[in-house]
């Protein structure tokens, strides 16, 4: 009998870890955004700013920075924040732009997520109240263009006591430049008329004037709000809320570790600490060790997109031996920044040094910064400036963090 309980009790304690495993994945996200408020973390400058425009009569946002800095999760998570006075939520739909989009086609999107209540009463003293539900894109039936007007007139109907935030994410997808400048005659006609309805556009640009035609004739009325790279506090904060939730820890040196090696991108922290929870998991530990962060290096260098691999391999590939492609790129990963991500030949020497155990200067490298700009190099670095005075930045921002955990990996010391 004995024997039988402690089978059980080991089978239940199997089923939790099992358990736990499973709700790893839906904890922490590398591949797509968070949904989930309780696990946003950081960014309370962005979105006190973004608050700020919505409760400003007139004014709207625009949500601009580098991909994977999370600002498809900051506005994922904006419309549960949002409540009137009656403690009522906001109408907040939220939709994706895609390159197939006009104007009309995208505020389409929009009006089909609203829906409306019709209460008719059937004929008669004693007639029925018969409730029918429409969505707001009724009012444009048959395809129908929608204009700028069309859609102020819309909002302010339906803005009369209630929140109402339109959110477009990837705006920069949007190749129609007639949409682009629709959207801005939009933005100010709302504005003009005082419309309560706040319109927010969200997308990758490092600065506005890339996201919007016409942004100048509405600067006024619109809060530009940049999204830069998470602080290290802030990557902390998502690793506790996300580790907490599963009533899990991470040995401090770990937490610090994988805040530096994330390079202030959040899907680099989900990445890891997706992987190291899972190997502390399988221990049937819930705090999770530097062993643990080891294997996650290993499992997340091996585990991103194929198109990042097959950049990589162009990036540094060469069939001359001794050739110091890895070793620059490497180098470039770990140079000093400013906050838009970039930095000079002068930055690279000293991480180029420490990775070759002498001094190293600007000429060593200089070629091999001007090629990874180069096609035949996949175009892995971008620069921009005048000879002599290049600064350069990874074009894919997601390739910095790979780039570093290959460099441990190859290293062969797993840290």
């Amino acid at each position: 009998m004995a024997r039988e309980r402690n089978g059980h009790n080991r089978g239940v304690a199997e089923a939790r870890w099992e358990g736990l495993s499973w709700r790893v994945s839906e904890v922490f996200t590398p591949a797509v955004p968070v949904s989930a408020e309780e696990l946003f973390a950081g960014r309370a400058q962005q979105i006190d700013r973004a608050i700020d425009a919505i409760n400003q009569r007139g004014q709207h946002a625009i949500v601009f920075g580098e991909r994977g800095v999370g600002k498809t999760s900051l506005a994922n998570t904006l419309s549960s924040r949002l409540v009137n006075h009656k403690g009522e939520r906001a109408l907040a739909p939220r939709v994706n732009c895609d390159a197939t989009d006009d104007f009309s086609s995208l505020w389409r999107k929009v009006l089909t997520q609203i829906r409306l209540t019709e209460t008719t009463r059937a004929a008669g003293f004693a007639g029925s109240e018969q409730r029918r539900i429409r969505t707001a894109a009724d009012a444009f039936p048959g395809g129908e263009r929608i204009t700028p007007d069309a859609v102020r007139d819309l909002l302010a109907r339906l803005g009369h006591g209630r929140v109402v935030v339109v959110i477009f994410d990837e705006f920069d997808r949007l190749a129609d430049s007639d949409a682009r400048r629709a959207m801005a005659d939009t933005i100010k006609t709302l504005s003009d008329h005082g419309v309560a309805a706040t319109i927010i556009l969200v997308g990758v640009a490092d600065t506005v004037g890339e996201l919007i035609a016409e942004h100048e004739s509405i600067e006024r009325s619109l809060s530009q709000i940049r999204m830069p790279r998470m602080e290290p506090p802030e990557l902390r904060e998502l690793l506790d809320k996300g580790t907490g939730s599963l009533g899990m820890k991470l040995e401090p040196g770990v937490r610090e570790r994988i805040a530096d090696l994330s390079q202030g991108l959040p899907p680099y922290a989900h990445r890891l600490a997706l992987h190291a929870t899972r190997s502390a998991i399988r221990a049937h530990r819930l705090t999770v060790t530097e062993d643990d962060l080891k294997h996650a290096i290993r499992d997340a260098a091996e585990n991103v997109q194929q198109s990042l691999r097959e950049k990589y391999r162009k990036a540094v590939s060469s069939p001359q031996a001794g050739n110091l492609f890895g070793q620059v790129l490497l180098a470039c990963a770990r140079a000093r920044t400013d906050g838009f991500g970039y930095f000079a030949a002068a930055d690279v020497r000293q991480p180029m040094s420490k990775i070759m155990g002498k001094p190293y200067g600007i000429p060593s490298f200089a070629r091999h910064l001007s090629r990874f700009c180069q096609p035949e190099r996949g175009s892995v670095l971008r620069k921009e400036g005048q000879k002599h005075r290049y600064r350069y930045r990874f074009t894919n921002p997601l390739m910095q963090p790979f780039v570093i955990l290959k460099g441990i990996v190859e290293a062969g010391n797993g840290m």
